[in-house]
């Protein structure tokens, strides 16, 4: 795990510690499905700064903790919102655009349900509208991946000749991921952020 800065550990710490909490409160109470949907959004802002397989496998395990959260409150806004933001990060940490596609109409589901229990919520509103591009940007992302790919099987002459050009691809193609992962992980953040607020819990 690769830590950029400062805050950024202070950050890993305190969802770290969220985690333990919300395990903790687990065993003591199964069905409380605030304490799942916080554990959940910790395990969805750690897995921001896994390894990929790491990442897939906390994202799971969110999922599973959201979906039980939700089988004991259907209706709970929070929780429909953090499923549609695992079912982003899944889609746009898989390879392949027909794999891709169910995990965006999922969150789109998702995020949609999450507007009809709060429709006054922007943050809600606002994701319910980027799903909708989600896919298409994934495309794209697929299609500069595919693009650099035949660029290094391009004689090595013009290779070294546009070498500049993949690689400034390559740098927007992870700029742009990792700001819609920035925005899901801010997001998922305040929403921890406040559950434990409310909770009255220190973190």
């Amino acid at each position: 795990m690769e830590v950029s800065d400062e805050n950024e550990l202070d950050r890993l710490l305190f969802f770290e510690e969220a985690r333990k909490i919300s395990e903790a409160n687990y065993v003591s109470d199964p069905n409380d499905a605030d304490n799942l949907t916080r554990w959940a959004g910790a395990l969805l802002e750690l897995s921001q700064c896994q390894s990929r397989q790491d990442s897939l496998k906390m994202i799971k395990d969110a999922t599973t903790k959201l979906e039980l959260a939700l089988s004991i409150n259907p209706k709970k806004h929070e929780t429909l919102w953090c499923l549609g933001n695992a079912q982003t990060s899944l889609a746009f940490l898989t390879n392949k655009e027909d794999e891709a596609t169910p995990y965006f109409e999922m969150a789109a589901k998702y995020f949609q349900q999450a507007v009809d229990e709060d429709p006054t919520n922007e943050i809600y509103l606002k994701s319910f509208k980027i799903s909708s591009k989600a896919p298409e940007l994934h495309r794209e992302i697929l299609k500069q991946g595919l693009d650099q790919q035949m660029a290094g099987v391009v004689p090595s002459t013009a290779a070294s000749s546009g070498s500049k050009k993949p690689g400034k691809k390559g740098k927007k193609n992870k700029d742009i991921r990792y700001n819609i992962f920035g925005c899901i992980v801010l997001a998922i953040g305040i929403i921890v952020w406040v559950g434990f607020a409310k909770s009255q819990r220190p973190p």
